[in-house]
C-alpha cells in the first residue's frame, strides 16, 4: 500500500487530516456528513487528499502492534477520554505526522469494542486491510462501520458496493449488515452491493455465505462459490455465475462497468451513483438497451459512446449531470 502523501497547500493538508480523523475516531452526525460533502466538493483535489489521509490511518494502524511490540513506538500514557480540542489541535499540528499521532492514541485508547466509520467519495475507490487481517476494496459512494469485539466481527454497510477477503476465525463470525440485509460469514471471498433502499447484491467467489434479507420469509439462503443473490422490492433470487459473468460483477475493481443489454436507465443509474451526479434519460431513451465495457472514471467517453451505439443525444448540465434524449433525426 503506498500511503504516501501527494504535496498541497497547508489548509487542505490539516482540513483532511481532521476530516480522517473524525471518519476513523468517532461516529458522524448528518450535519457533519453534510458537512464533509461541502468540502469534498469544493475541489476534485480534496477527495483525493482524504482518501490518502484515510490510508495512511490504516496502513499505520495495521502496522501498529508488530511496532509497539518491537519497541519501534513508545506507548504513550492513554487518556481516558481525550476532548475533541485537543484531537483537533493534534490533527492540525503537522499533517501527515498529526495523522499517524493521531491513529496511535486512538488505536492505544480502543476500549474492547473497536469501532471505526470509513467513507470512499464519489468517483474514487480504495482499498485497505482490517486490524483482523480482512482485506477490503470500496467503490465510490460507500460508507460503512466497522465494529470488532472479543467474539465477532461486524460491517455496518450503508451505502455502496464492498469486495471483502474475510481473515478466518471460527470464534469471531463476520457479519455484513445491510439496510435490505445481512451476510455471515467465517472466512470467505465476496463482494457485496447496495446502492438503493430495498436492494441487495451478493456474489460469492470462494467458500460460502449465509444471507439473510430483510423482506421474504426470513429464512437464509446459502450461497457457495460462484453464486449471487439478488433482493428487490422483496423478490430474492439466487442463481450461480458462470466465469465470464463473474468477471463482469467485478469489473468495477478495475474500473470498468459491464452491461448486458440492459434498459439505459439502468445504466445511467450506475454511472450516476458512482460519481454522485444527476444522469437520467428521457422517457423514449430510458427503455433502450445498452451493451458493452464502460470505464467508471470516463464520463466523456462513456456519453461519447451512447451517442455513437444509441440515437440519442446527451446534453450536459452545469454540475456535471447530463440529461440523455432520443435524437430529433431518429
Amino acid at each position: 500500500m503506498n500511503a504516501s502523501l501527494p504535496p498541497r497547500d497547508a489548509t487542505a493538508q490539516e482540513k483532511a487530516a481532521f476530516w480522517a480523523a473524525r471518519l476513523d475516531g468517532s461516529a458522524l452526525e448528518e450535519a457533519d456528513w453534510a458537512e464533509l460533502d461541502a468540502w469534498l466538493a469544493e475541489a476534485p483535489a480534496h477527495r483525493a487528499l482524504l482518501s490518502r489521509y484515510c490510508e495512511l490511518s490504516a496502513a499505520l494502524e495495521a502496522r501498529l502492534p508488530a511496532l509497539v511490540s518491537a519497541g519501534a513506538v513508545a506507548m504513550p500514557t492513554p487518556r481516558a477520554s481525550p476532548s475533541p480540542l485537543w484531537r483537533r489541535r493534534t490533527v492540525l499540528g503537522v499533517g501527515a505526522a498529526a495523522a499517524a499521532v493521531l491513529a496511535l492514541g486512538v488505536w492505544l485508547a480502543r476500549p474492547r469494542l473497536q469501532v471505526e466509520d470509513i467513507v470512499t467519495p464519489a468517483g474514487q475507490r480504495q482499498s485497505l486491510t482490517l486490524a483482523d487481517g480482512t482485506r477490503l476494496e470500496l467503490s465510490a459512494r460507500t460508507r460503512f462501520r466497522i465494529e470488532n469485539s472479543r467474539t465477532e466481527r461486524r460491517m455496518r454497510l450503508a451505502e455502496g458496493e464492498v469486495y471483502l477477503q474475510v481473515a478466518k476465525d471460527q470464534s469471531r463470525p463476520f457479519t455484513v449488515e445491510t439496510p435490505a440485509g445481512s451476510v455471515e460469514v467465517t472466512g470467505t471471498v465476496f463482494d457485496v452491493r447496495t446502492e438503493a433502499a430495498g436492494e441487495l447484491d451478493v456474489t460469492v467467489l470462494a467458500g460460502s455465505v449465509q444471507v439473510r434479507p430483510a423482506e421474504g420469509d426470513g429464512a437464509p439462503a446459502a450461497l457457495g462459490a460462484g453464486d449471487q443473490l439478488c433482493a428487490r422490492a422483496g423478490r430474492v433470487t439466487v442463481h450461480p455465475l458462470s466465469a465470464g459473468e463473474l468477471d463482469d460483477t467485478l469489473a468495477w475493481r478495475h474500473g470498468k462497468v459491464v452491461f448486458r443489454g440492459v434498459p439505459l436507465r439502468e445504466a445511467l443509474a450506475r454511472l450516476a451513483y458512482y460519481h454522485g451526479l444527476d444522469i437520467t434519460a428521457k422517457a423514449g431513451a430510458a427503455d433502450l438497451r445498452l451493451g458493452g465495457a464502460f470505464s467508471l472514471d470516463d464520463l466523456d467517453g462513456f456519453f461519447a459512446a451512447l451517442e455513437e451505439v444509441l440515437p440519442v443525444r446527451v446534453a450536459r448540465g452545469s454540475a456535471g449531470g447530463a440529461q440523455v434524449s432520443l435524437r430529433s433525426d431518429r
